[in-house]
């Protein structure tokens, strides 16, 4: 055991790392870590079956992230491209791989629909890292691959959950049983019944008891408990629906999606995604070493057709979809190339396939093969782009032709209605400032009232370096994302250790974590706005102007007190709780006490 799990992390931290250095993507360097141990080359790791089942459960783990980071606001904002893009390439790609499957094969319909729902997901790692990288992912083409992503991440547990149904009725027609379960010899009724239960079970944990269980656990302040007890809620949902036969995925996803909302969200996603990122990768691992390249030896033809069609049919439907949705040529393209590949969910949809007997063991190796080297060539279409269109940067896309002009001053990162203000004020005080955000959308409506405004990513220390960090004054960062804010801050106090750094705060989570970061100093976007129609609002209730001035006062200076106070207490639910309570007392006393004074009540 301690010699395979040798030969498993020596491949991925070699192949992994030169992979991403290539620009294919930390999902290609497992792919390749398995292809080199395993039997078509070195053959240092032999029978894959057992090492997989058990690595299925980063599947599993990865599955009950996403829906702890399912966020209804965020759908609702990109439902049409959601439902309308992504529903419509998977249903299209799907009918489109099955009927061409039963045209040209004897396949059974079974087995040609669970084809068409493995081929029609694209990679989710590779599309999105090369987007990011190339600077595209907040382009047009960018946010619809982006929603078509996200459908296909959410289709995955559906798919999951219908693959079972496909394999009842393999056993239907063909009256041979491929699995077996808790419950596979009762009656269809009862079946339908205990599962309905079961999920029901799961919502309502998910939903009453797990939330006050996380709670009653932190209060005894051992992590390693917490996370203990945050494993065993997804092991035990993934033993509980593969006992009844469905996908142990679908069930996680569910209790993710229950706990979204719960003060353990963020808890959860750290315990969990060490757990799942090396899972995950050894999945990889095992499939890159399960991938029979004889088939591709044996059969170079077929594997060859089955790609490049998988290609053109995906790349088709996209391509009919960009002109639908209104893409344009250039967009519709990057569009097209990006999503035309297989995915890295196709390797668990056959893994679940293969042992559920929807379909046998050569067609599932036979795509696992297609799949990998779809997403091989897949990178080769982005250099290609780039040959055709030049460097397809956002600052071509939103009219800026030139370079960005550094300054020895201030850096403004974010020109949005908060950045807005600041800079304004700044430039009206005579200061010379360059200006970075990522939207192209905002850069062209500022630049509408002649404002210069750079496309960019501030988190990226080149970016900086060209806006003139090292020698600039102060970088002022006004973004509207609490964790690219941080990350902007890494990378300045990273490279540029001298640059003083003020930042927008959005919430409070967010000022601790900015105080934290030990930055020159930050501003919560809402409370000054607040506490201004606050003395209004006293006012209004006939406190004179000089009493509601301050009592604001007060409140101000004990409110930035509490927040270095409580700052190194956030996230001990317990003890920020109570500090929190007294600080409120305290403040209450402050304010009675300057109230009940003679001296102000004669003003």
């Amino acid at each position: 055991m301690l010699t395979d799990a040798l030969i498993y992390l020596c491949a991925a931290v070699i192949s992994v790392p030169i992979a991403r250095r290539l620009g294919m993507g930390s999902v290609l360097g497992y792919l390749i870590a398995g292809v080199i141990i395993g039997p078509s080359a070195l053959k240092l790791v032999g029978e894959q079956a057992d090492v997989m089942h058990f690595a299925e459960f980063g599947v599993v783990m990865m599955l009950f992230l996403i829906g702890l980071e399912l966020q209804p606001s965020r759908l609702w904002e990109l439902r049409r491209s959601i439902l309308g893009l992504g529903g419509l390439q998977v249903l299209l790609t799907v009918v489109i791989i099955t009927a061409g499957l039963l045209f040209v094969t004897p396949l059974a319909w079974q087995t040609a629909t669970a084809v068409g729902l493995a081929v029609a997901l694209s990679s989710t790692a590779i599309v999105l890292q090369s987007l990011s990288e190339k600077d595209l992912l907040k382009s047009e083409a960018g946010n619809n691959a982006f929603s078509v992503l996200l459908f296909q991440d959410m289709a995955v547990i559906p798919m999951l959950a219908v693959l079972p149904l496909f394999a009842v009725f393999a056993v239907e027609t063909s009256g041979e049983a491929h699995h077996d379960n808790l419950i596979a010899g009762f009656p269809l009724w009862l079946q339908l019944l205990i599962t309905v239960a079961t999920i029901a079970a799961i919502v309502f944990g998910g939903k009453y008891l797990a939330a006050p269980m996380f709670r009653f656990i932190a209060e005894t302040r051992l992590r390693e408990i917490f996370t203990a007890y945050a494993l065993l809620v997804v092991v035990a949902i993934a033993v509980l629906m593969q006992a009844i036969g469905l996908s142990p995925a679908f069930g996680t996803f569910l209790a993710g999606v229950l706990l979204a909302e719960s003060e353990f969200r963020h808890e959860l996603e750290v315990d969990i995604e060490p757990f799942k990122g090396l899972l995950l990768g050894l999945f990889f691992i095992t499939v890159g070493a399960s991938i029979d390249f004889q088939l591709l030896v044996d059969a170079p033809a077929v594997i060859g057709a089955a790609v490049a069609g998988l290609i053109l049919v995906k790349a088709t439907v996209l391509g009919l979809l960009a002109r639908v949705f209104n893409l344009g040529y250039q967009q519709g393209l990057l569009f097209t190339l990006a999503l035309a590949q297989g995915g890295e969910f196709a390797f668990v949809l056959v893994s679940t396939g293969s042992q559920l007997g929807v379909f046998d063991l050569q067609i599932g190796n036979m795509l696992n093969v297609v799949v990998a080297l779809s997403m091989l060539v897949s990178p080769l279409f982005f250099v290609a782009y780039e040959r055709y269109f030049g460097r397809p940067t956002q600052q071509a896309a939103t009219g800026d032709t030139g370079e960005i002009q550094p300054t020895c001053q201030v850096i403004l990162a974010g020109f949005g209605r908060f950045g807005q203000v600041i800079g304004r004020l700044l430039s009206l005080q005579g200061y010379q400032l360059t200006i970075l955000d990522h939207s192209p959308s905002q850069i062209d409506l500022v630049r509408r009232f002649g404002m210069s405004v750079y496309y960019g990513d501030a988190s990226r220390t080149e970016l900086l370096e060209a806006a003139g960090a090292a020698d600039a004054q102060l970088l002022v960062i006004a973004v509207d994302e609490p964790d690219k804010t941080l990350q902007i801050i890494d990378a300045a106090k990273k490279r540029f250790p001298n640059l003083k750094i003020l930042a927008r705060a959005i919430d409070r989570r967010h000022a601790y974590q900015l105080i934290r970061a030990d930055i020159d100093g930050f501003r919560r976007e809402t409370f000054d706005s607040a506490l201004h129609l606050g003395i209004q609002a006293l006012q209004t209730l006939g406190k004179s102007e000089v009493e509601a001035g301050r009592a604001a006062a007060i409140f101000n200076k004990h409110d930035d007190q509490s927040l270095e106070e409580l700052a190194a207490l956030w996230g001990d639910d317990k003890s920020y709780g109570v500090a929190i309570r007294q600080r409120m007392e305290d403040l209450r006393q402050v304010l009675q006490a300057d109230q009940d004074d003679p001296a102000v009540q004669t003003q």
